[in-house]
């Protein structure tokens, strides 16, 4: 479902995944696979990635950034900036989906984190499953009501570059061990 058209939540999050090739969003499976290029990574899809992944599929729907590597690094910067509570797996999700972006489209993790500072997510609701039979157009004024007035600042720069440069760090080290490992 496109961007601010009508239409249950629900039905959006079906049509995201059919457009995605996710299947049923893969909340079930026991390992999350990942291409990287050539190389395949796989991860535990942990109880925490899950109920991150539930929220953040939404927050795809919502805000309409595509599961691109840039995309990935939009949704990744605006939710980092709205917030990501108490769920771990998605601060390091997205600080590294925001490091990856950085150094492909650094003025869109700009705007989307700007965009992000001003809008509100579902990290912060425990009740998921009733935003399900909401309608689209509704979850996205209530998470973003200043949704096409966000001209990125100064301060959203900084943020962002501050974020990036955190993000750096760990995603830094992790590339070294991977090309230590390939030796």
């Amino acid at each position: 479902m496109e961007q601010g058209r009508s239409g249950s939540v629900r039905a959006a999050r079906a049509n995201y995944f059919a457009v995605n090739g996710l299947g049923d969003g893969g909340y079930g499976d026991r390992w999350v696979r990942l291409r990287v290029g050539p190389i395949t990574l796989f991860f535990p899809n942990t109880a925490g990635r899950v109920a991150a992944v539930i929220r953040h599929d939404l927050h795809h729907v919502v805000t309409g950034y595509p599961t691109t590597w840039k995309g990935e690094g939009e949704i990744g910067a605006w939710e980092i900036a709205s917030g990501c509570g108490r769920f771990a797996a998605a601060w390091i999700l997205n600080l590294q989906a925001l490091w990856i972006g950085g150094l492909i489209a650094p003025r869109a993790m700009w705007a989307a984190f700007a965009r992000g500072r001003r809008a509100r997510n579902l990290y912060t609701s425990a009740a998921v499953e009733e935003v399900l039979d909401a309608d689209v157009v509704d979850l996205q004024r209530n998470l973003e009501p200043q949704r096409g007035d966000v001209v990125p600042g100064v301060a959203d720069l900084v943020g962002v570059l501050a974020w990036w440069l955190l993000a750096s760090i760990p995603n830094v080290l992790l590339l070294a061990v991977f090309f230590l490992a390939l030796r």
